[in-house]
């Protein structure tokens, strides 16, 4: 159940993407939503390369669609943000974003011991993203 939770997790997280068609703002540039994005992409990344960290997995799906009404409560529609979701230059965008953020955090890819260290280090903050870990 562990693994398929995460997998509903990351399809969640790759799953926010384009501008809105109406919209005055465009949707990726809804700091709220572009950040929590982010901050979920941070916290699924410490968590697959960390064994010691979990993802809190319901924690993390509650939050991406508290994300969801929050656009909705902004005005934008079902469409506008099905087309945020499926934009691949946005999730390629925002992926980049939370591999430099965690690399401010001391994060070095292929070494498990950063990952772990900035995740503790995380959840001792209670960051957002520290939030989303256990």
């Amino acid at each position: 159940m562990q693994k398929h939770a995460k997998m509903m997790l990351l399809a969640a997280l790759i799953g926010f993407g384009a501008a809105p068609v109406g919209a005055q703002t465009p949707l990726k540039d809804v700091a709220h939503v572009r950040d929590g994005i982010i901050h979920v992409g941070m916290a699924y990344e410490i968590s697959e390369k960390c064994p010691e960290i979990s993802a809190r997995l319901f924690r993390g799906i509650g939050f991406l669609n508290s994300l969801k009404r929050h656009a909705r409560s902004l005005g934008y529609t079902e469409a506008e943000i099905d087309a945020y979701v499926n934009d691949d230059a946005e999730k390629d965008r925002l992926e980049a974003i939370a591999r430099e953020s965690l690399a401010a955090l001391g994060v070095v890819e292929g070494e498990e011991a950063t990952y772990c260290a900035a995740g503790r280090a995380e959840m001792e903050a209670n960051t957002r993203v520290g939030w989303l870990l256990r």
